[in-house]
């Protein structure tokens, strides 16, 4: 297994790489979404994606294991919400 250097901030993480890019295309797909839907689906769909990044990044810098563990455990809600929409 390859040993990865240690994460200085959390834009080092893998994890909010990828969660970042989601953010991104979240933005770019919802683009086409009629207007009539700007502050309904688009608008929850666009912070339910930027959720998962910033709780992520949120959660980087806590110091206790279980504030570490809840803001790891929170980026899991947002995506069934992105789901059952």
């Amino acid at each position: 297994m390859e040993t990865r250097p240690r994460a200085r901030s959390f834009e080092d993480l893998i994890v909010w790489q990828k969660a970042h890019a989601f953010v991104l295309e979240t933005y770019i797909f919802t683009r086409g979404f009629p207007n009539d839907e700007r502050f309904g689906l688009t608008s929850q769909l666009r912070r339910a994606a930027v959720s998962i990044a910033a709780n992520m990044a949120e959660g980087f810098k806590k110091k206790g294991k279980a504030d570490k563990a809840r803001f790891s455990t929170l980026p899991k809600a947002p995506p069934r919400s992105v789901v059952t929409i």
